[in-house]
């Protein structure tokens, strides 16, 4: 397996332009047969899609947001969102193409968004939401220095763009992190 380290990764801010290969990227980690050659995989407890083109798009032209592009070899291979909400960060809109997964890309993107969110904004504290039911996920970030705070909301059953759930008992847990 190569490592995260073997081709240099480019970070960029997306674009209009890049939005239908965002939306791939997106589903190939998370949704269908496809993610489940990741370990991200949401395939057993959401179908349908996990984001669509006005969402990416959404995103992208945000105030106080970007959505960073990864790119290996001049393809994207990963993305992710920062969004400036005062003292801390917003960090969203995670994926990694399947195939890649498992080999430090993560850990190494992740690490430059809290960089970059740090330097361009000042703020001292990461948050997200993941999932409460993703608990290989939740550990992930755990041993980025992320924990849990308890606090929860609900996830919006009912409306597509988000997925189907396959299960009654989804909602989104926030966790945080000190950027020091």
């Amino acid at each position: 397996m190569e490592s995260a380290t073997d081709t240099a990764l480019t970070f960029r801010d997306a674009t209009d332009a890049d939005v239908d290969a965002l939306v791939a990227l997106i589903q190939s980690a998370y949704r269908g047969e496809s993610s489940r050659a990741g370990w991200t995989t949401e395939a057993d407890i959401l179908q349908g899609q996990r984001t669509d083109p006005e969402g990416v798009r959404e995103v992208i032209k945000a105030p106080d947001s970007r959505l960073l592009a990864v790119e290996r070899a001049g393809r994207v291979v990963a993305c992710c969102q920062l969004e400036h909400r005062g003292a801390h960060a917003y960090f969203g809109m995670f994926a990694v193409s399947p195939a890649l997964q498992g080999a430090g890309l993560g850990r190494t993107i992740i690490a430059e968004a809290e960089r970059q969110a740090r330097e361009t904004w000042g703020v001292t504290e990461m948050h997200m939401t993941v999932i409460s039911v993703r608990e290989d996920l939740i550990a992930w970030y755990e041993r980025r220095g992320y924990r849990r705070t308890g606090e929860t909301t609900p996830f919006p059953y009912g409306d597509e763009r988000f997925g189907i759930p396959q299960r009654d008992d989804l909602e989104f847990e926030l966790l945080v992190k000190e950027l020091v």
